[in-house]
Order: structure tokens, then sequence, then C-alpha cells
């Protein structure tokens, strides 16, 4: 039995959805434990793609059971037409498969067009939210006027509590038909009911059974609410001990926490970047690397690995072990920069992230360089048939951060994966 924390060390986008369906084949529950649908996993089985967005990537086995926690936000209308998309593609999803939990609080229409207007409302200042209601959903629920998935199954209560949120105090009355929007969120409602569980008494009977679990979140580490770049974050907490509350289980009853990690670093939307590169370096990494958005398709803004954020990210979610994804897209560069520290406005040398976003806003990387390597390794699938350059970049990150490379990326396909270590099963 093991139970395993599926994090992202960055600013999410690093392959999460690659790793989790890996290890999902040997696993008995993917657990989806915060975010929304404004995070989107890409996986690649075979000549098929799939995108997910808010159901686990575990959905790809049949014998293993996806579950959408209670800290997640649900956006019924998504969740349907993902259930729609994955039967186009032929993959079945039942109330066997899948499981959501009925106190997962709702995004309703109204929370997207909250989004969009406060977004609108931030003009310089924007924080680049996807518009799917993410963040109004989340202030529902802790303002504590939310509706759970479990209300969408009696009309009167989900009506008192709409009636009770007064949204025509923020919104324009002809930006949104009420009724209309009742109507068609009860018929969500009874289309999801035999999905329907208490996910929490789910998960821990599973872990008690000794089942084999992974814990799967969305975004990243310093998208965070918490400990990202407060305010360019997501409204949730992507970070390990989010998976605790997220999915109601108690901390000592995970195993493994498993860092994934890009071998450069992307980031989405807005906010401080400080190894962004906007040269025809930062354009080499987005094409080969194929980085737009699996929601939105924006590009993604591209630079070199930043050792000081992962070495931040394996302290505050305690990282047991890397899983370096896109190495291949490394390959053709004659030389590869690694940030190792910062430098102050001030010209003081940090080596720890710093929690100001002034003091981060203004730092400048210093890097150190690598050699790079000009041979394709997206075939390969042994460590040592690596280029010796390759080898010594994955050295180096691990010895630079104490923590050990279990496994690495050379592709999008499940065979283009080098297995270092086998994770405990």
């Amino acid at each position: 039995m093991a139970v395993k924390v599926i994090v992202g060390s960055q600013w999410g986008d690093e392959g999460k959805g690659k790793i989790t369906d890996i290890l999902a084949e040997h696993s008995d529950l993917v657990v989806r434990y915060q975010g929304g649908n404004n995070a989107g996993h890409t996986v690649c089985v075979g000549e098929s793609t799939f995108k997910l967005h808010v159901i686990p990537s575990g959905i790809l086995y049949d014998s293993c059971c996806s579950v959408i926690a209670n800290g997640v936000v649900v956006d019924p209308a998504a969740v349907l037409q993902e259930i729609e998309k994955l039967h186009s593609q032929g993959i079945e999803v039942n109330p066997n498969k899948l499981k959501i939990s009925s106190i997962a609080n709702v995004i309703l229409p109204y929370h997207r067009i909250l989004d969009n207007r406060q977004e609108a409302k931030r003009h310089a200042e924007k924080i680049g939210t996807t518009g799917k209601g993410i963040g109004p959903a989340y202030t529902d629920k802790v303002t504590r006027v939310g509706i759970r998935m479990q209300d969408l199954l009696k009309e009167d209560v989900f009506r008192k509590k709409v009636a009770k949120r007064d949204i025509f105090s923020q919104i324009p009355k002809d930006s949104l038909d009420l009724e209309a929007m009742i109507t068609e969120y009860l018929e969500y409602g009874q289309k999801l009911a035999p999905y329907l569980i208490d996910s929490s008494l789910f998960v821990n009977q599973a872990i008690d059974a000794g089942k084999n679990l992974i814990m799967e979140g969305a975004q990243g580490t310093l998208l965070d609410v918490d400990h990202g770049t407060y305010p360019f974050v997501t409204s949730s907490n992507p970070i390990s001990g989010g998976a605790c509350v997220g999915a109601g289980i108690g901390p000592h009853k995970i195993d493994q926490v498993v860092g994934v990690t890009k071998a450069y670093l992307t980031r989405v939307g807005e906010g401080p970047f400080t190894t962004e590169l906007h040269d025809d370096k930062g354009e080499f990494l987005r094409e080969r690397g194929g980085e737009f958005g699996t929601t939105t398709g924006r590009p993604r803004r591209c630079g070199w690995l930043d050792l000081v954020i992962l070495k931040y990210a394996i302290r505050v979610n305690g990282l047991t072990e890397i899983c370096l994804t896109k190495l291949d897209v490394l390959d053709g560069l004659d030389e590869i920069k690694v940030c190792t520290h910062y430098k102050t406005k001030e010209g003081d040398l940090l080596e720890e992230f710093p929690l100001d976003l002034d003091v981060y806003t203004q730092c400048e990387p210093v890097y150190e360089t690598l050699p790079g390597w000009k041979e394709d390794i997206s075939q390969m699938t042994d460590m040592q048939e690596l280029p010796q350059n390759a080898q010594d970049y994955v050295d180096y990150i691990a010895n630079k951060t104490g923590v050990k490379i279990s496994m690495v990326s050379v592709g999008t396909r499940r065979r283009q994966t080098i297995h270092l270590i086998q994770l405990k099963s």
C-alpha cells in the first residue's frame, strides 16, 4: 500500500498529467484534491491525445477509480462535457470509475460572470485568470454562501441558497436568467447524482484496505494561494498539504510526495518570472515544448530552470522524489543555464526564495552554465543511453537539490519515460 501525492514544483504545466497517468497503472484510486476546470492535463496514449480538465488522469485505466474530492470546485456542465468527450474517444466513464464529492462546491454561471468582470476591473494589474469562475466559487465557499453538489439534488434547498446569495447586487440583472440557471443546474444534479459520494469516507476506507492511491493536484507550488507569488496565484492550495484538506485524510497517511519538475521553466498569465527569456532561446523552448495552455491555449512564458524556486518547493511540499519532465526539449542547445541564486537590486545574493514580491520582482538571476547536447533523446529508454551531458544535467539537479530523481520524461508518450528508481507501490 502507498499513498503518493503528485504536486507541481513550479508554476504548473510541469507534466503532472503524464506522470499521474504512468503511476495510475498500478494504482487503485486517483484523487483530485483541489482546483477546478481552469487547469488541464494532456495525456498521450498511442495515437490518442486526451485533454483532461477536472477528471483525474486515472480515468484512462479500467482498473482505476477516479475521485473528484471535496477540495475541488466543480462545474457540472464541464464535467458532463468531459465525460462525453471521453466516451467519444472510447473511454468508459461510469459511477464505478468516477466518484464526485457530494460536498464539493459548485461553479455556477454567475461565478464566471464575476470572474471576468473582476479581471476587467484590474486593468494593468490583471492576474491572468482563465475566466472559468474558480476564484469567485472559492470566495463563496469561504464566505459560507456556496452551493454544494448535493444541493443540486433538492430544488427547495438550491433555490433558497441561490436567493440568499443575492447575486444581482454584484452583477446586472440582464446578464443572467436566474430561473433558467436553476432549471439547468437541477438537471445537471440529476445526471451526476449517481456519481456523488462521501469522498473522504471512500478514500479513507480505500487506504485502510491497503489500496494504492495517488493524490493529484492541479497547478503548481508557486501558484498556491498561501505559498505562491501572491496575488498572482490560484484560489486554492496545490501544495502537498492541500491533499489532506482537499481529500479529507490525515497527514500520517501520506507515504510519498512526488514533485513534477520541468527541465526548464514556464509560467502562464501575469506575475514576476526571474528567469524568463524574451529572446530566441525562449521561443525555442516554447515551440519545441509545445508550450500552449491545455485549457486556454495561451502561449506560456518560458525561461531557464530556477533552483531557488525548486528548493522552495521541496521545502514547502516535503518532496521525497522528483520526476523530471521534458528533458528532450533541451535537445540541440549548445549550452543550458540554471539559476542557482538571486541578486537583489542592492547586490545581495539570495539562496532562498524571497516572500516579499517587491523584492522578488527586482531580483536578477545568477546562473551556472552547463554544456548542452546535440542528440535526439526522445526514443531513449535507459539513463546510460543518454548523452553524457544530459546525464550530467540530471545529476546536477539531484545533487544541487539533495532530492533523488526517480523518473525522467523524454517525450509525451508513456513509453518515453526513463525510470531511475522504482517508486514504492
